[in-house]
């Protein structure tokens, strides 16, 4: 099987493994002058089989319904950089359900210590220890939503026209209308005088809100895949005068670098690569396989023309200029598959041709899918 073979200077490769073909990327090295930065991770995005719920939820963050029963614990979040990267020092696991109006999310963190400060909302809710939920539900890296909550219950609900890389903005104006959260906590809130069992989030999404920007019918239907990540920022605390502080660094006074751990593992310090978000696929039963799924095989596909993409942001940073083909990129196409790319001043296109559907991906890092 022939295989994109990126024979791009002072980047040694890897191979990220997709069910159809293999693409080989790059890494950056330990020193160098790249300034584009991207994902040294295997695409293997984590996967979930959403259930409709069968049942009311009550969304207080205690999760005592018997509709959640069906819905099964995600595996333990992990480093945010993937499994090379420390296991986290406190576990966190999800579960998701949804009906004709919701799309639910419960987490269950474990945490000793439960604290909070933030009660503004829309403040930049990770300076607290926080839970943040991604969507992107056409799975085109644009047009996402994003949700952050702390333990104190306040929220920052955003839109991304675009990931940061790509020049962003967020629009913080946007509100989730009818977003249902609640937080419960095992334990005490900002108590360092004992030791707590954890904090719970619940929250519903309603889909007439998600369908505003979705790209794609909301609520979906059965079978459908949507792009979606869940991210758990961890700062280092200590108890002083009755209260916790986040620990500083000796040597620049500022805080440790927060934890970030995750659902499907981003291969960087950075949630804002949708590429590498999760599968959700939302059933009527739960029953449904991956493997079957013809819009799993197209994720898949085009996930391949994310090496073009990150080639060539890295290209224009050491050229000042778009590679204007293939060849100069070093990338030898599957010849089972028809890839091709159109290169002008302000960008470049490259458009990938298989049995699963159509997919493009341009200088905005917009990954497209058609039938």
């Amino acid at each position: 099987m022939s295989s994109c073979l990126p024979s791009y200077e002072r980047m040694k490769p890897f191979i990220i493994k997709v069910a159809l073909v293999l693409v080989c990327l790059s890494c950056l090295p330990v020193t160098g002058s790249f300034g584009f930065e991207f994902p040294h991770l295997e695409f293997a995005p984590s996967q979930y089989v959403c259930p409709r719920a069968d049942g009311p939820i009550t969304v207080d963050g205690k999760l005592d319904e018997q509709a959640w029963e069906a819905a099964a614990w995600t595996d333990d979040f992990v480093d945010i950089e993937g499994s090379g990267s420390p296991a986290p020092a406190h576990r966190t696991s999800v579960r998701m359900l949804w009906d004709d109006k919701y799309f639910y999310v419960a987490a269950q963190m474990d945490e000793p210590h439960v604290w909070g400060t933030l009660e503004q909302r829309d403040a930049v809710i990770y300076h607290d220890n926080d839970f943040e939920v991604f969507i992107d539900p056409d799975g085109d890296n644009h047009l996402y939503y994003e949700l952050e909550i702390n333990a104190l219950g306040t929220e920052w609900d955003l839109m991304m026209i675009r990931p940061y890389r790509d020049g962003g903005p967020a629009v913080n104006a946007w509100d989730i209308q009818g977003l249902l959260t609640a937080v419960h906590v095992s334990g005490t809130l900002n108590d360092p005088g004992d030791v707590d069992e954890g904090w719970s989030v619940e929250i519903a999404f309603p889909w007439e809100v998600l369908a505003q920007a979705a790209g794609r019918p909301a609520p979906p239907a059965p079978g459908d895949i949507w792009r979606v990540n869940f991210s758990r920022v961890q700062w280092d605390t200590q108890p002083r005068d009755g209260r916790y502080e986040k620990v500083l660094d000796p040597g620049t006074g500022d805080p440790l670098p927060e934890h970030n751990w995750v659902w499907s593992p981003q291969g960087l310090i950075a949630m804002h690569c949708p590429e590498m978000w999760g599968e959700v696929m939302f059933t009527e039963d739960g029953d449904n396989d991956f493997g079957a799924s013809e819009e799993h095989r197209a994720i898949l596909a085009a996930a391949t023309l994310m090496p073009v993409y990150y080639l060539q942001m890295q290209w224009r940073e050491d050229h000042g200029k778009f590679a204007s083909s293939l060849g100069e990129l070093g990338i030898s196409p599957d010849p089972r598959w028809t890839l091709t790319m159109e290169t002008c001043v302000e960008g470049f296109t490259a458009r990938l041709v298989t049995p699963h559907g159509t997919a493009t991906v341009d200088q905005n890092g917009r990954l497209e899918r058609k039938p």
